[in-house]
């Protein structure tokens, strides 16, 4: 069978090897899809057929190479400041919210903010510029984002916070100012990540499919954004219980705008399309005395 071709049996056991590995259900319109993107795979390995390429990466000793296929087969279409509606609410309704109850002393003067799947950095970049811009750098304030991602491929572009100038598009003047370089000789053309976004986004791996997420912590908002999409409801329902138990009492939780909880297992409240609070605790029933 010509390498370019993945035969039904071969698909089916990249389907489950892909389900089992990363929760990402690949339906069988993406046959052709999977195809291409793992063609080149063969190509550096010398493999003649997709089933040596699928034997080759499920034998012991081969884990890098599962990952870099993972890296073929995510999707890491995005934009700075994707979604503004989020944008506004956070600037309009949440950081004053913050403000006020730490003028009050009901919380901390420290933000921990989770840009899961955050493929190749505008997400957390973008947050990243609207925090420092609400609370910057001498106002008492401690701004932290963590940016994980399954491709490592994508975290690599990232963590490197260079892009096309045309991308300048995006951002907004003020944030464009403030926050990003623009290249000269060598990089002219291109545009730079500046150090003070570099300080408080700290990019790591995670597998959202994962048991757990050790170590990450708690946040006070997580966006999840547009990557929900990719799985089967079963996968779904244990990423957003397993998000949902990251998120501080009085977080919120921002999903992509053609997704939701309906049909999850997950407890909260809509606060406006695709951004969710937790359910506030229920009292502890009393015992008769």
């Amino acid at each position: 069978m010509s390498a370019g071709v993945v035969g039904d049996s071969e698909f089916r056991l990249f389907q489950e090897l892909v389900y089992r590995e990363a929760g990402i259900f690949l339906a069988p319109v993406k046959k052709a899809l999977l195809a291409a993107r793992l063609s080149s795979r063969l190509r550096a390995l010398g493999l003649e057929s997709f089933a040596a390429y699928f034997h080759y990466v499920v034998t012991p000793g081969h884990e890098d190479e599962r990952v870099r296929m993972l890296d073929c087969i995510c999707t890491n279409e995005t934009h700075f400041f994707r979604e503004p509606a989020h944008f506004d609410f956070l600037t309009r309704r949440v950081f004053p919210e913050w403000k006020e109850q730490a003028v009050r002393g009901r919380r901390t003067r420290s933000i921990r903010v989770w840009s899961a799947a955050c493929s190749t950095g505008e997400e957390p970049y973008s947050l990243a510029m609207v925090l420092l811009t609400n609370f910057p750098p001498g106002s008492g304030w401690d701004v932290e984002v963590l940016a994980t991602d399954l491709s490592t491929r994508a975290l690599e572009r990232a963590r490197a916070g260079l892009w096309p100038i045309e991308k300048s598009q995006e951002i907004p003047p003020e944030h464009l100012r403030a926050f990003m370089l623009k290249g000269v000789r060598s990089q002219e053309g291109r545009m730079q990540v500046g150090p003070l976004l570099r300080s408080v986004v700290r990019f790591e791996r995670l597998n959202l499919h994962a048991e757990h997420y050790p170590g990450v912590g708690s946040f006070d908002l997580l966006f999840c954004r547009n990557v929900l999409i990719y799985f089967d409801p079963a996968s779904k329902a244990g990423v957003l219980r397993r998000l949902m138990g990251h998120l501080s009492p009085q977080g919120y939780l921002f999903l992509g705008h053609s997704e939701s909880l309906a049909g999850s297992p997950v407890q909260a409240r809509c606060v406006q399309p695709a951004v969710y609070a937790p359910l506030p605790a229920s009292p502890p029933l009393m015992a008769a005395s």
